[in-house]
């Protein structure tokens, strides 16, 4: 019995670190993001690390061997998949447009098997409830809807009244945990002089205060203190 657990334990890490070793050079992506191609190596991956961690007839030699190979694969596939527009369209298919000008496109709800209420529930996910307000909707080849409204449903922005706007940029993460981040602080042109000054211009001593600061473009620094009291709050309406 122990000789068991203790080989499931081994074979458990061996194929874990492979298993994140060999996913990180297949590159990343947001699951919401995943391709036809992508579930499929994704359930093939998941697949072979199961049987190597509890089949019996299944050696480590043979989940390393069939884990590399998968990623090989993948990773041809992938290149292949960048190169070639025959390729990318036998694997991934092409965005199918459902709307136009707001008409349903009847044959292609058929072909990639839409019902109009999925449809329908798909448009209110992008704020558009009135069918009559859509230009084009195109189902992607990750299964997201893109909704483009008619020009005079779009809302107004700066650009439509010839306003100029300056840029937000990223927030550099400053302070996390009570740690300073030197590099994005060195980065951002500024010293710990700087920084120490500006927390004492809020009261606050010491870094070790704060659990999450970060400066804009403007040189602007937001600050989250740490909750001292650390109490579970409950949302007023139900909300966490």
């Amino acid at each position: 019995m122990k000789d068991i657990l203790f080989s499931t334990m081994g074979r458990s890490i061996i194929i874990y670190i492979l298993a994140i070793f060999l996913t990180r050079l297949m590159g990343r992506k947001l699951i919401s993001q995943m391709t036809f191609f992508d579930f499929v190596m994704g359930v093939s991956m998941g697949a072979i690390i199961a049987n190597a961690i509890v089949g019996q007839h299944f050696t480590v030699v043979s989940a390393v061997t069939a884990l590399i190979s998968v990623t090989i694969l993948t990773i041809m596939t992938a290149y292949l998949h960048i190169k070639s527009f025959r390729i990318r369209k036998m694997v991934n298919s092409e965005p199918v447009t459902l709307v136009e000008n707001g008409t349903i496109v009847e044959e292609n709800m058929k072909n990639i098997r839409l019902t109009i209420d999925e449809l329908m529930m798909k448009l209110r996910e992008k704020n558009t409830f009135n069918l009559a307000d859509v230009e084009f909707a195109i189902m992607e080849t990750d299964g997201e809807l893109s909704v483009l409204q008619k020009a005079d449903k779009q809302p107004l922005t700066p650009h439509h009244m010839n306003i100029k706007t300056t840029t937000s940029g990223l927030m550099k993460d400053i302070i996390i945990d009570g740690n300073i981040m030197d590099e994005n602080l060195s980065a951002a042109g500024l010293s710990k002089k700087w920084l120490t000054a500006q927390l004492k211009s809020q009261n606050i001593k010491d870094a070790s205060e704060v659990f999450y600061a970060g400066i804009d473009s403007d040189k602007k620094l937001v600050i989250s203190r740490r909750n001292k009291n650390s109490k579970e709050y409950h949302g007023k309406y139900g909300i966490e």
